[in-house]
């Protein structure tokens, strides 16, 4: 099992950027496939990205593609998420999680473990 906290969320004009920040416990870290979700108030959550273990492959969502990237360093059991190009529809609470296994999935119900979330707020 692993514990996720996540960090970096903040107040950020449009068109700004922001990195996020999952920290991981554990020692088996490059054993988990990440994944970042996010959700609004008064939405269901939804996925943003994931990325393998270590093959390098990520996955986007539609919404996000192109402006958003995952990455992750597993020396550091450390995930992230670069964010470019932010528009007030991206503001909402975003959490990191993860599963084990070899797989990327863009269903929230693929993942065993959550972190608490940190705020991202987009201003126009």
């Amino acid at each position: 099992q692993v514990q996720l906290v996540e960090s970096g969320g903040g107040l950020v004009q449009a068109g700004g950027s922001l990195r996020l920040s999952c920290a991981a416990s554990g020692r088996t870290f490059s054993s988990y496939v990440m994944g970042w979700f996010r959700q609004a108030p008064g939405k269901q959550r939804e996925f943003v990205a994931a990325c393998s273990r270590s093959d390098g492959i990520t996955e986007y969502s539609d919404s996000v593609k192109g402006r958003f990237t995952i990455s992750r360093d597993n020396a550091k059991n450390t995930v992230y998420l670069q964010m470019n190009s932010l528009k007030p529809e991206d503001t909402a609470v975003y959490f990191c999680a993860a599963r084990l296994g070899t797989q990327t999935y863009m269903t929230e119900s693929r993942y065993s473990y959550w972190g608490q979330g940190t705020q991202v707020t987009v201003s126009s």
